[in-house]
């Protein structure tokens, strides 16, 4: 049997499900990826990601973190993550994927109590099959669910999973349910994917859009491939939620270290946000305020979800886009979704006008759908 999956990748042609990798075209205008502030592009990161490395005498870990491959690049980062977000202790990590499937695992332990959204990320919905506690899927933001189980549960310890920005429906999670968690002295999952960067004052994500405090109990999950213009992750914590991650999570202990350019890479970028902030936020406003306009959607960050219903459709306005107006956006199909859907970001790369065009072309479609 040379090809022992051929029916299941029918199945896949004929739903309208299967997936190809494509190379990148440059020649099209990114209104896809999680690049939300355009800094992948920006020169001058590179440039001094690369003369930072150039001060050490050798540019990989080599090791995990608990055999030499701990960084001064890694330790810097970290102290300044902690400094931007108000947390004791943080630790980097490969990437958000890795970092949720370590998070979870490590903190749900036998006797514990799982409360995770159910729009939560795949990577945190395969962790929770790996953990030893019970695990319960709420319905999405629903703070009366979560209320009711925290007062079940009041005597077991308890893990509330949450996302600050979700990265198919574009929404916050609901001040209520962290305003819940903090109550109840309950271990609270921030995974900040794509809020970090995009949202709050100093666009360090939610705590930050909503004004809370970290408190003791909070693990804050941000990655370096979306905003930050590079790859990886982090998490920041407490001191003592810190000191047990390093020797339980086997993300952490059983992983090489993360690539010191993508984190020497990530500290400029951080530093750029923190610099730019006020600029930052006024064009994401722009963006925000053209959507609003056109197609009558408010969205906290840059994530625009255009239910469409069709995987097919979503393939073929794709497609539409790309000959239009010489720009990708993703078509986001199940099991990702519910429902299919174009993702359309809106990059602050992407111009003003050509957004304006792209959210007018979508009006007419998405009156049709909704009558």
């Amino acid at each position: 049997m040379m090809h022992p999956y051929e029916n299941e990748l029918k199945a896949l042609k004929r739903s309208g499900r299967y997936r190809e990798r494509l190379v990148a075209d440059d020649a099209l205008i990114d209104a896809a990826s999680n690049d939300y502030l355009g800094l992948a592009h920006l020169k001058e990161l590179h440039l001094k990601a690369c003369e930072t490395l150039s001060r050490y005498p050798y540019h990989a870990p080599k090791a995990s973190m608990l055999v030499g491959g701990y960084h001064p690049i890694h330790a810097a980062f970290e102290k300044a993550l902690c400094e931007a977000n108000g947390f004791e202790t943080g630790i980097v990590m490969g990437s958000g994927f890795n970092a949720n499937i370590g998070l979870i695992e490590a903190l749900v332990r036998k006797g514990d109590v799982l409360l995770m959204d159910e729009d939560y990320h795949a990577s945190g919905i395969i962790a929770s099959r790996l953990c030893e506690g019970e695990v319960h899927f709420f319905p999405h933001n629903d703070t009366e669910f979560v209320q009711t189980a925290l007062e079940r549960y009041r005597d077991r310890r308890v893990i509330v999973a949450v996302e600050g920005i979700y990265s198919m429906g574009g929404d916050t999670v609901r001040r209520e349910i962290l305003e819940l968690a903090i109550s109840h002295n309950t271990i609270l999952i921030l995974d900040e994917a794509h809020s970090s960067g995009v949202i709050g004052e100093n666009l360090m994500g939610i705590l930050d859009y909503y004004q809370i405090a970290p408190t003791p109990l909070m693990v804050k999950m941000g990655t370096l491939g979306k905003a930050y213009g590079s790859f990886g992750a982090y998490a920041l914590c407490s001191a003592h939620i810190g000191e047990y991650l390093i020797n339980r999570a086997k993300n952490v202990i059983y992983a090489t270290a993360p690539s010191l350019y993508d984190t020497a890479l990530a500290y400029h970028a951080l530093e750029y946000i923190l610099a730019h902030a006020a600029q930052l936020r006024k064009k994401i406003s722009i963006r925000q305020k053209i959507v609003y306009d056109v197609l009558g959607i408010s969205v906290p960050g840059l994530i625009v979800p255009l239910e469409i219903g069709d995987n097919r459709e979503v393939m073929r306005l794709q497609e539409d886009l790309k000959n239009e107006f010489g720009i990708h956006v993703g078509a986001i199909r199940q099991p990702t979704v519910k429902k299919a859907i174009i993702r359309l970001i809106a990059r602050l790369d992407i111009d003003e006008s050509l957004l304006r065009q792209v959210c007018e072309r979508f009006g007419p479609i998405l009156d049709k759908i909704s009558r």
